[in-house]
């Protein structure tokens, strides 16, 4: 039996700013200042790799429901000025996020940010499951989340 088949779950969301489309990437591409923020929330990261940001990989550890989580992401592409894409992998789930920044005319860009979360076993296939029936409400704290990154990583340059 394939656990991936159709139990996985996407958010994705549109966000537009007026700035230029450049300028955009760069506050999302900041891995420095990503690392610094989730610190502050209480997140453990590690960078695997020193170097260009081609190389890039962290290990991430949080707490979470009383129990230790971990994931491993490895930046898998990371095209200047419009796309980064990263894979995760923790023991039960599998993750891609793709952020992709598109200008829409000079000053003003829109940054479209996507998750993808598969079960790699049948305990988070349930867990999956039971999460698609709040979708709604996890897709508008998924939106509220992005924007408020992407404001404050705007803020921050």
């Amino acid at each position: 039996m394939c656990l991936r088949s159709g139990v996985g779950m996407k958010f994705s969301t549109r966000q537009d700013r007026d700035i230029p489309a450049a300028q955009m990437f760069d506050a999302v591409a900041d891995f420095d200042r990503i690392e610094r923020m989730l610190l502050r929330r209480g997140i453990e990261t590690r960078r695997r790799a020193a170097g260009g940001d081609e190389r890039a990989g962290w290990d991430v550890a949080f707490d979470w429901r009383g129990s230790r989580r971990e994931v491993k992401l490895d930046l898998v592409q990371f095209d200047r000025p419009e796309r980064i894409a990263l894979d995760g992998r923790s023991q039960p789930l599998d993750m891609e996020v793709v952020m992709s920044v598109i200008p829409l005319a000079k000053a003003k860009s829109r940054l479209t940010f996507e998750l993808d979360v598969r079960p790699r076993n049948m305990r988070a296939r349930l867990m999956l499951q039971t999460a698609k029936l709040g979708k709604a409400a996890l897709q508008r704290k998924f939106n509220k989340r992005i924007g408020e990154f992407l404001d404050g990583a705007i803020a921050a340059r």
